[in-house]
């Protein structure tokens, strides 16, 4: 629920902010500025600003990062590697939410969850030192069972469910992937985990996952960005929220 729009709505939207970024750094310019991208996606609806500290930095900067940190209104929600560098960049920083994520320098976004089963050790590590500067730990996750209770026994009290395959299927094969969503959720709130949910959606395929009534936040940024060229940045924030406000009123 956005501080500036209490409405209770029962459904956040994260606003991812990387793609802004991205047409900034295709030309090595100063502008479209993220940090203002933030503050009116904010000013249009958005409940959290989400952001993707990269290895390779081929979006969003440090700079980007510090300099965004104390303008919000909301809250940061800081997506990062399980790596010392990425880690210990978000103590300093001090974020209310860190999302862990997994991360390859060849892919060209985000292709899969976080394998928190392989790589049990160095997550709970990264969860406790978050944890100990009083930061929100999130997972960025497939819908898997076993990834779920990995999650929950490293001790982040947050998931996000990796969304990508349902998005890029199409008729039976993305109602399998929305089944498989919706299992992933009943594990993850029979945990006693806050379920998130994110990655490839749009205008169009968002209204099955928002319906979803135990789904809490959907952290959504290329779509936005894209559609934003034609109706601009605000609108395009406040038409997602729109769009998964009435579908969870809808479907309740």
């Amino acid at each position: 629920m956005s501080y500036l729009h209490p409405s209770g709505t029962m459904i956040d939207l994260g606003v991812n902010i990387d793609h802004v970024a991205t047409l900034r750094n295709a030309r090595g310019t100063k502008y479209p500025d993220p940090i203002r991208a933030a503050l009116l996606a904010e000013q249009a609806g958005a409940d959290c600003i989400t952001l993707h500290l990269r290895e390779d930095r081929r979006h969003i900067k440090d700079a980007d990062v510090i300099a965004l940190a104390p303008q919000l209104i909301t809250r940061m929600n800081l997506e990062a590697a399980v790596t010392p560098e990425m880690i210990d960049f978000a103590c300093r920083i001090k974020p209310a939410d860190v999302c862990l994520v997994p991360e390859k320098r060849t892919e060209i976004t985000t292709e899969g969850g976080l394998d928190v089963v392989r790589f049990h050790k160095e997550v709970a590590a990264a969860v406790k030192q978050l944890q100990g500067e009083n930061i929100r730990v999130s997972l960025f996750i497939d819908a898997d069972e076993d990834q779920i209770a990995a999650a929950a026994d490293v001790g982040a009290p947050v998931i996000e469910l990796h969304t990508g395959a349902y998005a890029d299927a199409e008729g039976e094969e993305q109602q399998k992937e929305l089944e498989r969503i919706k299992a992933g959720v009943r594990w993850g709130v029979q945990r006693g985990l806050k379920v998130n949910a994110g990655h490839g959606l749009h205008y169009t395929n968002v209204q099955a996952i928002a319906a979803i009534p135990q789904i809490e936040e959907l952290n959504i940024g290329h779509a936005i960005v894209a559609h934003s060229v034609f109706v601009g940045w605000e609108n395009a924030v406040r038409e997602m929220k729109a769009i998964m406000v009435s579908t969870r009123l809808g479907a309740k």
